[in-house]
C-alpha cells in the first residue's frame, strides 16, 4: 500500500503527470502485457517440471499434481524470510510418511536457483565494471565500496553453493560416517540418488525459468513506458535479482526493497521513476502474489477433503 501511494504521489508531482498516467493504462492495454502474464505460467511451469524431477527418487507425481504443489509452496514462502518455507506448502501434495524426505530435495531445487542467480549476478557485475557505454563513458558503476563487497560476497556464495551442489551425494556419504547422526540420515538418502547429468539437468531448468525472470522485467518495464536497450536492461536486471537474492527480506516487506533497487539500478538510464516502481509492483504481483492466492487456494481445498 505504501509502494502505491508513493507511486500515486510521485507521478502527481511531475509535469504531465494525466499524460503519464494516461500512458500507462495504455501500456497494461498492449498486447506485451498479457505475454508477460502467460509467462507467469511458463515460470511456474518450469518450476514444476523441476520439481518433478526432484521428487524422482522418492515418487513419480503427474505434471499437474507437481504445477499445485509449487503455487502451494508459493503461498507459504510469502510468510517466511527468504522464502525458506516453500517446502511447507509443496510437501502437502507428497505421499504421507515420504514429507519430511522431500524437504531436502526442496533445498537442493533452491540452491540450483540460486547458483544460476548468483553466476548471472556477478556477470552482471563484471558487465557494469568493464563494458563502455557506446559514448566511451563506464557502463554503469556503483558506488565503488558497495561494487567491491556485493562482488566479492557473490563470488564466495556461489563458491560455496556450486561446491554444496555438485557435490551433495558425497557430502551424504561422508556424514553417513557419523553414527550420531543415523536417526537424521534416513530423511537425505535420496539425495544420494542425483547424478551430475542429473543435477546440470535441474540446473539447466533452472536456466530457462532465470531468463523467463528477465524476459517479464525488461517488457514489463516497456509496458510502464521504461525504455532501455535489451542488453543494458538484460544485465541491471541480472545485478537486482542477484541484490534481491542475497538481501535478507519476508514476503510483503520484499515490495518496498524491489522498488528501492529497481530505482536505484535504473535510474542512471531514465527519469521514468513511476514507471520503474509500477514494473517493480507489477512484476511482483504477477509473479508471486497471484500465484500465491491461487497457492492458497489450492491449500484450503486439500484441507477441506481432509475433513471430510
Amino acid at each position: 500500500m505504501l509502494l502505491c501511494y508513493s507511486i500515486y504521489v510521485q507521478a502527481g508531482e511531475q509535469q504531465h503527470s494525466g499524460e503519464q498516467w494516461q500512458q500507462l493504462w495504455t501500456g497494461f492495454s498492449q498486447p506485451l502485457f498479457y505475454v508477460v502474464l502467460i509467462m507467469m505460467l511458463l515460470n511456474w511451469g518450469l518450476e514444476a517440471w523441476k520439481w518433478q524431477l526432484q521428487l524422482k527418487p522418492l515418487e513419480s507425481i503427474s505434471f499437474w499434481k507437481a504445477f499445485k504443489s509449487v503455487l502451494a509452496g508459493c503461498s507459504v514462502t510469502m510468510l517466511t524470510p527468504n522464502r525458506i518455507g516453500e517446502y511447507g506448502g509443496r510437501v502437502l501434495w507428497v505421499t504421507e510418511g515420504r514429507r519430511v524426505k522431500a524437504i531436502p530435495l526442496t533445498i537442493l531445487g533452491s540452491v540450483s536457483q540460486l547458483v544460476v542467480t548468483l553466476l548471472m549476478g556477478i556477470a552482471g557485475l563484471l558487465v557494469m565494471r568493464y563494458q563502455p557505454a557506446k559514448d566511451g563513458a563506464p557502463f554503469y558503476r556503483l558506488p565503488f565500496r558497495m561494487e567491491e563487497i556485493l562482488l566479492w560476497v557473490s563470488i564466495a556464495f556461489t563458491v560455496i553453493c556450486a561446491l554444496l551442489y555438485f557435490n551433495v551425494h558425497n557430502i551424504v556419504r561422508k556424514l553417513e560416517r557419523f553414527n550420531a547422526l543415523g536417526r537424521f540420515m534416513k530423511y537425505i538418502t535420496a539425495l544420494h540418488s542425483f547424478s551430475r547429468k542429473q543435477l546440470l539437468r535441474i540446473l539447466l531448468i533452472s536456466f530457462f525459468r532465470y531468463l523467463v525472470f528477465i524476459l517479464q522485467y525488461l517488457w514489463l518495464l516497456d509496458v510502464t513506458g521504461v525504455h532501455i536497450d535489451f542488453f543494458t536492461g538484460f544485465w541491471i536486471i541480472a545485478v537486482f535479482y542477484l541484490v534481491m537474492a542475497l538481501a535478507p527480506t519476508i514476503g510483503f516487506i520484499e515490495l518496498p526493497l524491489r522498488a528501492v533497487a529497481s530505482v536505484e539500478l535504473l535510474r542512471p538510464f531514465t527519469d521514468n521513476v513511476t514507471g520503474i516502481q509500477v514494473a517493480a509492483l507489477g512484476i511482483w504481483v504477477i509473479n508471486l502474489v497471484i500465484p500465491a492466492l491461487w497457492g492458497s487456494l489450492l491449500i484450503f481445498g486439500v484441507k477441506i477433503l481432509k475433513v471430510k
